[in-house]
């Protein structure tokens, strides 16, 4: 039993060219069309929103980068600034301490030097009236071993 087919050729060859074929393309296309729009369409959007999404960021993250590098920078001169400006009071604050502690040493100096004048004078005073009462107290003294050694006529 042979059968011819549509073209007339016979069964079991290498290559049957009947109405198979062409459904198999009109299904291999049909299948693509819906597996595109059904599947591939959506997965598309999502990966290609999620690729814009990552972009996004990482260009916001690189702006954001840039802008705390200038930040960083600024802070940095801030910083250095700060530090001069510390160093300087510093610095003034180191002078005008040791004139203050030169001002009171000097003064202190001469209160004591002051003090000491007056302690000296005070003292000199004191011996002098001390010397005149002595010699004054000598001079009675002596009179008085005068009188009574000598009578008085």
């Amino acid at each position: 039993m042979l059968a011819l087919n549509f073209f007339g050729a016979t069964e079991g060859g290498l290559f049957d060219i009947n109405a198979t074929l062409p459904l198999m393309a009109i299904q291999v296309v049909a299948l693509t069309y819906i597996l595109n729009s059904l599947f591939f369409k959506p997965v598309g959007n999502i990966v290609e929103k999620r690729e814009k999404f990552v972009s996004n960021n990482i260009i916001e993250a690189k702006n954001k980068l840039s802008e705390v590098k200038k930040l960083e920078a600024d802070l940095l001169t801030q910083l250095q600034s700060a530090r001069t400006e510390a160093q300087r009071i510093v610095s003034e604050a180191e002078h005008e301490s040791d004139l203050l502690y030169k001002e009171a040493l000097e003064l202190a100096n001469n209160e004591a030097n002051a003090s000491k004048e007056k302690a000296r004078l005070e003292i000199e005073s004191q011996t002098s009236v001390a010397r005149d009462q002595l010699s004054k107290q000598a001079d009675d003294l002596s009179e008085l071993i005068v009188n009574r050694l000598i009578p008085e006529k």
